[in-house]
C-alpha cells in the first residue's frame, strides 16, 4: 500500500486486489475463532519462562551487532572464531539487495548504518573484495560517505582514527555541572539521551584512538575505499553559521557558537573544574548502574558506560566492568540465524502484555489467569528511592514499573499503566491494592503541563536542545504524545469504572476524573486533520488512533447527545466519529491493516502499507469499542486474522508470521519489531471479540 500511489492500476497490483478479494469473502465463524485462541494460547504458554515472565527478542537494525564488534575492539575483548563467524552471518543477512543496509525491513539504505556495518564486517576479517562488501562499499560512496554520516557514527570513526576528532562536535565535561534552573542540563534531556551522553562527555574528552586490524594510527587507512577525490576528507560537523543565519536558525547558531568556543578553549580543559567534572560524571555512571550491571537498559549507554570507565582506567577485572560486560552479553542472542545484539529487553512490558491477552482470552479457552505472571509483575514494582524522574519531582512517590527487569531507576507511564491494566483483569481486587494505588499515583504525578503524558519524564519539552550541533534525530525531548496519552486514559477509566464490586475510594478516582479531563483535552487538540492520531512508539497513525480510541471508548456517551448534555462529550463522540471512519477506510480488501515506517517522513502514507497481525488487532480492539461485533469492518478484521495464523511446531500451537516492523524507537532513526507482538495483540483482539458476541463483552 505505501507504493500504492506509483503502482495503482498495474497488473501486478491488480491481480493482488483480486487475490485478497477472494480471501476475505470467507467469514470466520465463533467456532473457528475459539480454536484459533486455543492455539495461540497453548504456544503463549510454552513460552513463558519457569519465573512465570515473557520476553521475546526485540528485532532491530545491524547498527547495534556492529557497535557489539566495536566494543571488543575498543576494550580489547577478542572475539572466538565462532562468534566471528555467527556475527558475519547474521549482518550479511540483513543485508539489502543494492548492498546497503537499512533501518528496518523494506526500507532503503541508510548510510550510517551501512558505514558502522562495513566497518564491523572487515574488523571481523572479511575481505574488501567480497562481492557483498563492494556493493556495500558502492552504496556508501554513492550516499555521500563518511561526511554523510551521524554524529554518533562519527565518533565511532573517529576513536578508531578514520575522521579527525574535529569531525564530532565538542561535549564539554563541564556540563554535568550545570544546575537544574540552567536551560542547558542533563536533566533537561530525555531520560535515554541523558543515560547516553553522560558518559559520551568523557569520552569527548579523552578523544581516544583505538587499534583495528591494521594497528593504531591518528590517520588510519582501514577504510581508504570509501573516499573518493570529490569527497573531502576535512568535513566539518555542522552546517555552515551564514547558512543558520540566512535560514533564522537563532538556536542553531547559538549552540554551534558556544561548541566554537568551547573548541577554542579546549587547550585549557586539564583545569581543576574539568577534572571536577570528570569525577562527577565517574560518580553519576557508577550510581546509574544496577546491580544487574545494566545501564537503563538500553544498549548505548550499556555501550558507552563500559568503554568510557574504561578510558578512566577501570580495568576489565574491576566488579563494574564485569558486571557491565555480563550484561551487554545478556543482550546478545547467538543461534541458527547467527548473532546479533538486541538494543533492549522488554522482559515487563511483554510480561504485562502477554497476560492482558490471557486474561481477554481467557472466556473463550478456558485457561485461568495467569498468576505466576501476575505475581513476578508485582515483584517488579518500583521501590527504589531514586531514578532520575524524582530530580524535577522530589515531593512525588515512588511508584510505577519500567520496560525491563534489571531496571529500577527509569519507571515509564505506559509500562506502568499496561501493568494496571493487567493486574486488574487478572483479579479485580487488584483495584485496591497499595500496588495498584501507588501507580497510578505516580502516573498522575507525571501529567504534563499540556495534558498529556512522555513516556519517562515530565514537562521535557525543551525543543530548542535538538538545536544542539551534537543532535542529528531529533529525539533529545520527551515530550507528550498521542499514544501514550491514550493507553493513561484507558488505564484510568478502567479503574473508574470498577469491577464485580471492587471500586476505588472517592479521593483518588476524582484525582483520575480531573486529569482525564485534561489529557482528553490534550487529545482533542492535537488529532489530526483526517481523523488520526501520530503514534510515538508504535508505527504510526494506526497505532496512536487505535490507543486513543481504545482509552476514549470509557468517555463516550453517543445517547447523551440528543439531551444535549455536555459540549466535552459532544466533541468526544466527534472526535471517535472521524478516527473510526477514517481507521475503516483505511481497511485492505482482505480484512487487514497495515502501515509501512514509511509514514513518518511522508504522513500522506498514513495508515498506507502491507498488512500485518499486530497492526490489525490494533484496529479491531479499537473499532470494536464502538461498532457491533457483526459489523462487516469487524467480521473482516477478524477473519483476517484466523486465516493469516500458522502454526508453530505441532498441530496443537500456532501463532502469527514475523512481520514488517511495527515498533518505533526513535521516529525516522530506530525501528524495531517485539518478537511477541504478532502474537499477543492478535489474542487481545479475538479474546475481546468472542467476548462481546457472546454478550460477555465489557471494556474491561
Amino acid at each position: 500500500m505505501a507504493q500504492m500511489a506509483s503502482s495503482l492500476g498495474s497488473p501486478r497490483l491488480l491481480l493482488r486486489m483480486g487475490r485478497e478479494a477472494a480471501q476475505q469473502q470467507h467469514l470466520a465463524s465463533g467456532t473457528e475463532v475459539q480454536k484459533v485462541l486455543r492455539l495461540a494460547v497453548g504456544h503463549s504458554l510454552d513460552l513463558q519462562r519457569t519465573d512465570g515472565a515473557w520476553c521475546g527478542e526485540v528485532h532491530s537494525n545491524a547498527t547495534f551487532t556492529a557497535q557489539y564488534v566495536f566494543l571488543q575492539q575498543q576494550i580489547g575483548l577478542p572475539l572466538d572464531p565462532t562468534e566471528i563467524e555467527g556475527l558475519s552471518r547474521w549482518l550479511f543477512s540483513q543485508q539489502n539487495e543494492d548492498g546497503s543496509w537499512g533501518l528496518g525491513p523494506g526500507l532503503g539504505g541508510d548510510v550510517s548504518t551501512t558505514t558502522e556495518t562495513y566497518l564491523a564486517l572487515k574488523i571481523l576479517g572479511v575481505s574488501p573484495e567480497d562481492p557483498r562488501m563492494a556493493a556495500a562499499r558502492t552504496s556508501i560512496i554513492k550516499a555521500g560517505s563518511l561526511p554523510a554520516t551521524r554524529m554518533f557514527t562519527r565518533v565511532f570513526l573517529a576513536s578508531f582514527g578514520l575522521i579527525p576528532w574535529s569531525a564530532v562536535p565538542p561535549l564539554p565535561a563541564e556540563l554535568i555541572l550545570l544546575p537544574t534552573l540552567f536551560p542547558v542540563n542533563i536533566y533537561n534531556l530525555s531520560s535515554w539521551a541523558r543515560a547516553t551522553c553522560v558518559p559520551l562527555l568523557l569520552i569527548r574528552h579523552h578523544e581516544p584512538l583505538h587499534s583495528l586490524p591494521n594497528g593504531r594510527h591518528a590517520e588510519n587507512d582501514f577504510l581508504d575505499e570509501l573516499w573518493t577525490k570529490d569527497i573531502p576528507r576535512d568535513f566539518c560537523y555542522t552546517t555552515p553559521l551564514s547558512r543558520m543565519w540566512r535560514l533564522g536558525d537563532y538556536a542553531g547558531i547559538f549552540f554551534t557558537s558556544a561548541d566554537h568556543g568551547f573548541r577554542f578553549l579546549g587547550q585549557y580543559f586539564n583545569s581543576p573544574l574539568r577534572n571536577l567534572s570528570r569525577r562527577k560524571i565517574i560518580n553519576w555512571i557508577l550510581d546509574h548502574q544496577e546491580q544487574s550491571g545494566e545501564w537503563a537498559g538500553y544498549w548505548p549507554p550499556q555501550h558507552n558506560n563500559i568503554w568510557a570507565l574504561s578510558l578512566e582506567g577501570y580495568s576489565l577485572d574491576h566488579p563494574v566492568l564485569r558486571r557491565g560486560i555480563a550484561a551487554v552479553k545478556s543482550f546478545v542472542l547467538h543461534d541458527a540465524t547467527g548473532m546479533r545484539a538486541q538494543v533492549t529487553v522488554s522482559q515487563v512490558w511483554d510480561t504485562a502484555l502477554m497476560s492482558i491477552a490471557l486474561s481477554d482470552s481467557a472466556p473463550s479457552t478456558g485457561i485461568i489467569s495467569p498468576t505466576q505472571a501476575i505475581d513476578w509483575l508485582m515483584h517488579h514494582e518500583v521501590a527504589s528511592h531514586r531514578g532520575d524522574w524524582r530530580v524535577l519531582r522530589p515531593k512525588l512517590a515512588t511508584g510505577g514499573f519500567c520496560f525491563e527487569e534489571f531496571n529500577t531507576l527509569y519507571p515509564d507511564v505506559d509500562d506502568t499503566a499496561a501493568v494496571i491494566m493487567a493486574l486488574i483483569k487478572s483479579n479485580p481486587a487488584h483495584l485496591i491494592s497499595g500496588c495498584v494505588r501507588r501507580a497510578a499515583q505516580w502516573i498522575l504525578g507525571m501529567q504534563n503541563r499540556d495534558g498529556g503524558w512522555g513516556a519517562f519524564d515530565w514537562n521535557n519539552d525543551k525543543f530548542f536542545l535538538n538545536k544542539i550541533p551534537f543532535s542529528d534525530m531529533d529525539s533529545l525531548c520527551d515530550p507528550s504524545t498521542p499514544d501514550v496519552t491514550g493507553r493513561i486514559i484507558e488505564c484510568f477509566g478502567m479503574m473508574m469504572a470498577g469491577r464485580h464490586g471492587y471500586s476505588l475510594d472517592c479521593q483518588l478516582e476524582n484525582r483520575l476524573r480531573a486529569s482525564s479531563q485534561l489529557a482528553i483535552a490534550y487529545l482533542l487538540g492535537c488529532q489530526e486533520n483526517n481523523g488520526s492520531w501520530w503514534g510515538r512508539w508504535g508505527v504510526n497513525y494506526l497505532y496512536g488512533t487505535s490507543n486513543v480510541l481504545c482509552g476514549l471508548a470509557y468517555y463516550y456517551d453517543r445517547s447523551s447527545l440528543s439531551k444535549g448534555d455536555g459540549k466535552s462529550n459532544s466533541n468526544i463522540v466527534s472526535a471517535v466519529d472521524r478516527a473510526s471512519e477514517w481507521l475503516k477506510a483505511r481497511q485492505h480488501s482482505n480484512g487487514g491493516w497495515g502501515e509501512g515506517l514509511e509514514s513518518y517522513d511522508n504522513a500522506q502514507l498514513a495508515g498506507c502499507g502491507q498488512p500485518t497481525a499486530s497492526q490489525s488487532a490494533w484496529v479491531t480492539m479499537a473499532l470494536l469499542n464502538y461498532l457491533s461485533p457483526t459489523d462487516e469492518v469487524i467480521q473482516r478484521g477478524v477473519s483476517y486474522l484466523v486465516r493469516n495464523q500458522v502454526k508453530y511446531g505441532d498441530e496443537s500451537r500456532a501463532t502469527w508470521p514475523l512481520e514488517r516492523y511495527t515498533a518505533t524507537g526513535f521516529p525516522g532513526h530506530l525501528y524495531m519489531e517485539y518478537d511477541y507482538y504478532r502474537h499477543y495483540f492478535p489474542i487481545m483482539a479475538l479474546g475481546r471479540y468472542v467476548n462481546k458476541l457472546s454478550g460477555s463483552h465489557k471494556l474491561l
